[in-house]
């Protein structure tokens, strides 16, 4: 025939299916995924003949691995058909441990077709026995199921590397193992697949090797490429999006951050809806496909609009609620002081530390998604309000931000914004720069702000002349120490309203203190002073 001719033979032995290809290579269409698991292979071997007596090439490698076949051999053949030298190779688990340049399969030497000695059943069933222990002690690893994280994007090597740091933090948080990392760079991004086809090939390999049962992409994915990679791998897959608002739903706890996250969830979904589920018809709707799938279909998106509908109505009380408890606040005269900044700063740590709280504050991302707010209260019965807001985060997703509109209105009625940085990190440069877009996108530019650089002790003293250097105004701090607030609390006092204070440090003309004594005033009233205790909400 002058063809490849190729078969798929199951664990019993028998044929499954046959395949006649071109002179170079075989087709192997879309295979049932019953019995795909994880990582259990999909009990078929694939025998096929080679024409130019070739060996094993590497794109049967690479179909054995992606289709997670038990094996695949090759048998040569001359120009009269008649067999020749049998190529054969296998998968192997590979430990997640194991070098990068670990291969997850095993080329046998070849031998002639009529010597060829390898038990296939004896052969799977122990390679079957490896991948199930190798599952239970990946399902022992803390709990945590195991993710491989991937950016492609036009931005440097470099670029995507920090991203992905912070992906690994994000997936952390979430309760995942980061398992391993891809980055592609490209000047236009795969519209089907995100990913070209050979990277897809090798992200399913990569897969195979750590065991991972997650994709999460750094980047956003469409419904389509969403769609198209669920449909190329047996793997979960999520994008950025979808992971910070996975996590936003873990953390939420009031009624307003629950609704808030429901609210970023349901117009997230919405565009998702298609009519291409096991639960109805593929038929979608339109010009040319009414059917079945268009009334299931325009039921679930009807369904998720009047959600989003009722869930709108349910913030707007929220923020209502809010607005008259900022209101009474102003009428008390009580100022208040805001804490932003991004995510895992410090600003739940500095609250607690100066109000003597227990704030839940955690070393993850978005710790806190709740505005608490706590009184400081001065000497001769004065109080602050000092609230603590959601950490920012670079890229937050549209949706996230409008849902969360009203958690960060809190901000719009401070007195003073504390924008907490976490000096030690590599990217505070970066970090600090996204906090003070978002807050110029609110409009927040006129309220009188300042930086406190937190984690200051955990700086050499080279890298913090480099941060003053950096930032001349702003103002060291540890937060975990009282004693390290002394310069941030009195910076503060010094920006509030003349007539907010009495006492110690009356704002008044004639008893305002002299430049460089308030540092001092302010480590006295510290000493005496006991934090309030009250939950303002």
């Amino acid at each position: 025939m002058g063809r490849q001719l190729g078969l798929l033979i199951d664990r019993q032995g028998r044929v499954d299916m046959l395949i006649v290809g071109d002179p170079s290579s075989i087709y192997i269409p879309e295979l049932p995924r019953s019995r795909l698991g994880e990582t259990r292979l999909r009990g078929l071997r694939l025998l096929h003949t080679h024409l130019a007596g070739e060996a094993l090439t590497q794109e049967d490698l690479t179909d054995m691995v992606s289709l997670r076949l038990d094996s695949v051999s090759a048998l040569t053949v001359n120009e009269l058909g008649e067999p020749g030298v049998l190529h054969v190779a296998h998968v192997v688990p590979v430990n997640p441990a194991a070098s990068s340049e670990s291969k997850p399969y095993d080329v046998l030497p070849p031998v002639r077709w009529d010597r060829c000695e390898v038990d296939f059943a004896a052969l799977v069933a122990a390679l079957e026995e490896e991948f199930a222990r190798m599952e239970r002690a990946q399902a022992e690893d803390k709990g945590r199921e195991r993710a491989v994280l991937v950016s492609v994007s036009s931005a440097p090597k470099s670029v995507q590397e920090r991203s992905l740091d912070e992906l690994v933090e994000l997936a952390r948080t979430a309760g995942l193992a980061a398992a391993a990392r891809m980055i592609q760079r490209v000047d236009k991004a795969d519209t089907r697949h995100i990913l070209g086809k050979g990277k897809l090939q090798e992200l399913e390999v990569l897969c195979l090797q750590v065991g991972a049962q997650i994709v999460i992409f750094d980047q956003d994915l469409s419904p389509s490429q969403l769609r198209n990679l669920a449909e190329a791998t047996e793997r979960r897959v999520l994008d950025r999006t979808q992971l910070i608002l996975d996590i936003f739903a873990s953390r939420a706890t009031s009624r307003a951050g629950k609704l808030q996250v429901e609210m970023a969830q349901l117009k997230y979904t919405l565009p998702r809806l298609v009519g291409k589920t096991p639960a109805m018809s593929r038929l979608m709707g339109g010009i040319g496909g009414r059917g079945p799938g268009e009334t299931k279909l325009e039921i679930d998106r009807r369904r998720v609009r009047e959600r989003i509908t009722r869930v709108k109505k349910d913030l707007e009380d929220v923020r209502r609620h809010r607005s008259s408890t900022r209101d009474r606040r102003s009428k008390a005269g009580a100022p208040v002081i805001a804490l932003v900044g991004y995510t895992n700063a410090g600003k739940s740590t500095l609250l607690n530390t100066l109000t003597g709280s227990a704030v839940l504050a955690e070393d993850k991302l978005f710790a806190t998604l709740d505005p608490t707010s706590r009184r400081i209260r001065f000497p001769r019965e004065r109080e602050v309000i000092l609230t603590d807001t959601v950490g920012f985060i670079r890229r937050l997703p549209p949706d996230l931000k409008e849902a969360f509109r009203a958690t960060l209105e809190e901000l719009e009625s401070a007195d003073v914004l504390v924008h907490v940085a976490d000096a030690s990190h590599p990217e505070v440069e970066e970090q600090i720069e996204a906090v003070e877009g978002i807050l110029n996108e609110m409009e927040l530019s006129d309220t009188p702000r300042l930086l406190a650089l937190n984690k200051w002790e955990l700086l050499s003293e080279d890298e913090q002349a480099v941060m003053a250097r950096l930032y001349p105004a702003g103002i060291p701090v540890t937060a975990l120490k009282r004693k390290g607030l002394i310069p941030l609390v009195a910076a503060i006092l010094g920006r509030l309203p003349m007539d907010a204070l009495v006492g110690p440090l009356d704002r008044t003309p004639e008893n305002a203190p002299a430049h460089g004594r308030e540092d001092a005033a302010v480590e006295d009233w510290l000493a005496d002073w006991e934090p309030g205790s009250g939950l303002m909400q």
